[in-house]
């Protein structure tokens, strides 16, 4: 029982990082790739002091670093097998309702 409850901290901190729409594009932009400010503002259409905030904010969670580059930072998510995951809730959340198995509900007293 004192797993299942630290998982779903870690998962709660996680779904409040992702909460934010603009910091899902965030963190689903840098899944593609590392960037620097300029080119995130590029693929995202955030303006600088939004996406210092946000980029901040995804920082303080743990889910992005920044790696100095020169004068430059380039942002990266914290780990490779975020971007896993994130793939993999993405095509779970976006599967249609109806390719549910009876394996799937065979998982929900897991928790």
């Amino acid at each position: 029982m004192l797993k299942a409850a630290g998982e779903a901290e870690v998962l709660t901190h996680f779904g409040r990082a992702l909460a934010d729409p603009e910091r899902c594009r965030l963190v689903l932009a840098l899944r593609c790739a590392p960037a620097d400010a300029a080119d995130l503002t590029d693929r995202t259409g955030l303006d600088g002091s939004v996406l210092a905030g946000h980029l901040s904010a995804l920082r303080e969670q743990g889910l992005v670093v920044a790696v100095s580059e020169g004068s430059r930072l380039r942002y990266e998510l914290s780990d490779t097998r975020l971007g896993h995951a994130l793939g993999d809730l993405l095509k779970a959340a976006c599967r249609p309702s109806d390719s549910h198995t009876a394996s799937d509900a065979d998982h929900t007293g897991d928790l």
